[in-house]
């Protein structure tokens, strides 16, 4: 099922209620693929027109940087790193599994447990960040309109957030792609309205007398911009698209996926830059509350229609994570119904927005500690799919997608030793000194002739483009005949068809 251009998937009768999904694991068949890859749109739109696009200006100023620098480095991740996320959406339409299942033509039935492992706390970590965000925006309206902002006011946002968010997890595509579509809509005009009270809060003269910074700290910037955006959406990339049907347009895929995601946040981006380079100070708030420091800025009247477009839009990306992070659970072994792998991710939701909120005292250094940390790794698994994404010409055998003992094999050494020796690397060339529990990271950089923890690539966090490319090329140049080798093998007498068991469902 895929969204019709008014909230109804196509093939869901408008007054039907939606339905928990049903499909985990499974293989999407071909009489319930349908839609085009313009559909794409609506839910990756959706999941990134969200406030919180303003705030990245800000961070991306707390690398030293200038405007146009800062212009640079967050256009170029967004589009990059979401480029990357269209790439792997094909592996969907070709595959009609989620992307953590079509994954295990790489590393094995078995072997790709671990990949799993760390999208799934990658997509955790996101849902987490984004519960805890629209929570203490809440907070901030309903404190500066004088209807409290205290702790029984953030116990109520997260209450009401958390609804939302495990409610349309739990459900499943069907209800995500009605909301998605909503979301878009509502949060799509509010957001304008909130540019339009703001602009006069804009001194390009300001703006434009920023600094330059090195090409290490831009690099840093990049980076940042990179695991913020695409690079925590790309282990779910292929989700939604494996509802198409097989002959989509790859081309097409490729494009609406990047074009929906990049579209909102590089408007958002620039006008973001532009209200952080003119007020120092409101840098600062954003780095402890982004989204209620945006908020100081407006009217009273605006500001209940503001809490809704935050909330909203930070929703929409929330519901998509925990939709995926359930998926990345089953992949990694659980054995459950979707339905509840998504009720035990938003359990933990919950827990890790109450420590946010109520006991994190330094909200930008978790977050930049927790992107780049698990940026490396994901970055290394991307690295991997998307060479042998490159290496395969035919479609992938489904059946034996799920079958240890078939031509995907069950751990094959050699992607998974790729992948942690480009992870491996990673770490040693990344560090987070704002996060005191990852102070181990960078240890290549004094060895390789970097200036080590306190140089001048200390921040560049060059781990994770290190990642990206060791990880591609390895696997570019050493699973070549692996791969032949598997697209040489007959097809499996037993059939296309995964067969079922507790941990497809």
């Amino acid at each position: 099922m895929t969204a019709h251009p008014h909230g109804v998937p196509d093939g869901a009768p408008a007054g039907r209620p939606p339905r928990v999904e049903t499909h985990g694991l499974d293989v999407i068949e071909d009489a319930e693929r349908k839609g085009t890859p313009r559909t794409l749109f609506w839910p990756w739109f959706g999941a990134n027109v969200s406030v919180l696009g303003l705030g990245y200006g800000a961070f991306a100023f707390g690398f030293g940087i200038s405007f146009r620098q800062a212009l640079a480095a967050g256009a170029l991740g967004i589009v990059v790193s979401f480029l990357l996320c269209g790439f792997v959406a094909v592996a969907g339409k070709r595959g009609s599994a989620p992307t953590m299942v079509l994954s295990r033509a790489a590393y094995g039935v078995r072997g790709n447990r671990l990949p799993a492992v760390v999208s799934w706390m990658l997509t955790v970590g996101w849902e987490t960040v984004l519960t805890a965000l629209a929570t203490m925006a809440t907070a901030t309206v309903f404190g500066a309109l004088g209807w409290g902002g205290g702790t029984g006011t953030k116990a109520a946002a997260l209450l009401v957030v958390a609804a939302l968010t495990v409610v349309g997890g739990v459900m499943g595509f069907d209800l995500i792609m009605r909301l998605q579509t909503w979301i878009t809509l509502v949060t799509g005009v509010l957001t304008l309205v909130y540019v339009a009270l703001v602009a006069d809060r804009i001194h390009w003269s300001t703006v434009d007398a920023l600094p330059a910074g090195s090409a290490q700290r831009f690099i840093g910037a990049l980076v940042f911009m990179m695991t913020g955006f695409g690079l925590g959406w790309v282990n779910a990339a292929a989700d939604y698209s494996r509802y198409l049907p097989r002959d989509s347009s790859s081309r097409g895929v490729i494009g609406w996926t990047t074009f929906g995601a990049c579209l909102a946040p590089l408007v958002l981006l620039v006008f973001g830059l532009l209200l952080a380079g003119s007020a120092p100070e409101l840098s600062r708030a954003i780095a402890a509350d982004p989204i209620g420091a945006l908020a100081t800025l407006l009217p009273a009247w605006f500001l209940v229609p503001f809490a809704v477009v935050a909330v909203l839009g930070l929703v929409g990306g929330a519901v998509l994570d925990i939709y995926s992070s359930g998926l990345a659970l089953l992949s990694a072994g659980l054995r459950a119904p979707r339905y509840l792998a998504a009720l035990l991710d938003g359990i933990l939701m919950i827990a890790g927005s109450v420590y946010i909120v109520f006991f994190a005292d330094d909200f930008l250094g978790q977050f930049m500690g927790f992107l780049t940390t698990l940026g490396v790794p994901i970055a290394a698994w991307a690295g991997v799919m998307l060479a042998d994404l490159a290496l395969r010409r035919r479609d992938y055998d489904e059946a034996d997608l799920y079958r240890p003992h078939g031509r995907y094999g069950d751990v094959p050494l050699l992607p998974l030793c790729v992948t942690l020796a480009a992870t491996g690397v990673g770490w040693g060339l990344v560090t987070n000194t704002a996060a005191h529990w990852l102070t181990w990271q960078g240890y290549l950089l004094a060895p390789l002739g970097l200036g080590g923890r306190t140089g001048p690539w200390a921040y560049a966090n060059l781990g994770v483009l290190g990642a990206l490319a060791l990880a591609f090329l390895g696997t570019l140049s050493t699973g070549r005949a692996r791969i032949r080798h598997q697209e040489a093998r007959a097809p499996d007498p037993r059939g296309r068809a995964a067969p079922m068991s507790p941990d497809t469902r």
